[in-house]
Formats: C-alpha cells, sequence, structure tokens
C-alpha cells in the first residue's frame, strides 16, 4: 500500500530533516551567543540577532509541520490519491526549504516580508490539503 506513497514519504521525510538540522543551527547560534545560558534567550534580541532568527524559524516550522504530516497521514490511510498528495507535500517541503533560508539570511522587521511570501504559499497547501481530503473522506 505505501509503495505507491514513496513519493510523500520522502517529501515528508526531507521536510522532518529540515526540522532537524534547523534544530542544530539553532542550537550552534545559541552556542555562540555572548553570555549563553542554557535555555535562555534574551528578549532584547531581534531580526538582527542570527540566534533569534534560527530560534524563529525552528519553531516557526514546528508549528507549521503538525497540521500538514497529519492530513498527510491520515490522506495515506484514507486512499488519497498518492499523485494530488506528493505535489501538496513536495510543494510545502519546497517552500519550507525557502522560506528557511531567507529567514536565516534576511533579517527586517517588515511584516509581511519576503519569507512572508513562502509562508503563505505553505499555508495555502495545508489548506488546499485540508479541504480536499475532507471532500475524499466524506465522498
Amino acid at each position: 500500500m505505501f509503495e505507491v506513497y514513496q513519493p510523500v514519504l520522502l517529501g515528508l521525510w526531507l521536510t522532518l530533516s529540515i526540522i532537524i538540522i534547523q534544530a542544530m543551527v539553532l542550537v550552534r547560534a545559541h552556542r555562540s551567543e555572548k553570555g549563553y545560558k542554557v535555555g535562555v534567550i534574551d528578549p532584547a534580541l531581534g531580526q538582527a540577532s542570527f540566534f533569534f532568527r534560527a530560534h524563529r524559524t525552528f519553531w516557526n516550522s514546528l508549528e507549521n509541520i503538525i497540521p500538514l504530516f497529519g492530513m498527510a497521514i491520515l490522506a495515506m490511510m484514507a486512499g488519497y490519491s498518492p499523485h494530488k498528495l506528493s505535489v501538496v507535500v513536495w510543494i510545502y517541503a519546497v517552500v519550507r526549504i525557502i522560506h528557511m533560508v531567507i529567514y536565516y539570511r534576511v533579517a527586517t522587521d517588515k511584516n509581511p516580508s519576503l519569507r512572508s511570501i513562502f509562508w503563505v504559499i505553505g499555508l495555502f497547501t495545508n489548506i488546499y490539503l485540508m479541504v480536499d481530503l475532507g471532500i475524499h473522506l466524506l465522498g
């Protein structure tokens, strides 16, 4: 059954792997902070701090993977179209990688910013999957 979902599983693996890499970047950035203390984040930090951006990138990824991962697992269990699910998961994976790279490289308090575009695309992939999977389950 899961052979038809191999591209989906690979896309989910990539997305989860990126979150693990973000955690490693976050730990390294935190430990290189002046006055480093375990579990303590200076509330005065802002976008100019790479540590701040690494922290926000990691937590943003954690918040955003939950709906997609859950819907993808549910979709596979429900026999949802492997092709459609693969497209959704890979769009999500690619835009999350772009979001991460932009967040790491561009320090801005502007909202919306360039990274917001990719966050919104990820959000729309989640919404599309939620609605289309709901229709599949009801139909």
